[in-house]
């Protein structure tokens, strides 16, 4: 009742894809100035909004995009702008929001979605989840999608550790870091998304 090639596949393509590593530093950004408490809670509301994108989109995915008549490559260019809206502000320094808001809406947007759940994610546990044609398939992806999250949690829960040896000028650097990392990936994925409509075209 167990995949392991599936389970392997997906898992692999999604840890490429949701970067627990290239994630840490962003998250570090996002989070600082917190109290411990609270960021742990926003690593978990991080993956617990993640996890459940990703649900919903592995089971109603193409019905959902569909209806909505909305093409994947769309969905990449408006999560592609969305990234270098909030890259623009960690370079900048404008990180502050509304303080009844800020810790729900960083976990929320952007580290849950489009971050960790991004175009690229959903897709491919879209495509996975149609192609797993047997029981012990589906339950192979559906295991791959589970322990991907886990590993998401863990990498960001205990990256919280670095914070308190960087201190408060590591996280500036940390912060513009993240901004220019985060730029990138968005503008390379506008860039595919664009790509993908040309030559659909």
């Amino acid at each position: 009742m167990f995949d392991v090639a599936v389970f392997g596949s997906l898992f692999l393509t999604l840890f490429v894809i949701m970067d627990p590593p290239g994630i840490t530093p962003i998250f570090l950004a996002l989070t600082s100035g917190r109290p411990a408490k609270v960021q742990r809670r926003m690593a978990w509301q991080a993956v617990a909004v993640a996890f459940g994108v990703i649900t919903v989109f592995g089971i109603l995915g193409q019905q959902i995009l569909a209806y909505l008549h909305v093409s994947v490559p769309a969905l990449m260019i408006a999560g592609g702008l969305l990234l270098l809206l909030i890259a623009l502000d960690l370079l900048t320094g404008k990180t502050d929001e509304p303080k009844q808001t800020k810790d729900v809406n960083v976990a929320l947007v952007p580290l849950g979605m489009p971050l960790l759940a991004g175009p690229g994610a959903i897709v491919s546990v879209i495509l996975a989840v149609q192609h797993a044609d047997s029981a012990s398939a589906q339950v192979s992806v559906w295991a791959a999608i589970i322990a991907m999250h886990v590993v998401l949690w863990l990498t960001m829960r205990y990256s919280l550790l670095i914070i308190r040896v960087i201190k408060d000028g590591g996280v500036v650097l940390v912060t513009r870091l993240a901004g220019m990392m985060l730029s990138a990936i968005a503008v390379q994925q506008i860039i595919n998304g664009v790509t993908q409509v040309i030559r659909g075209s």
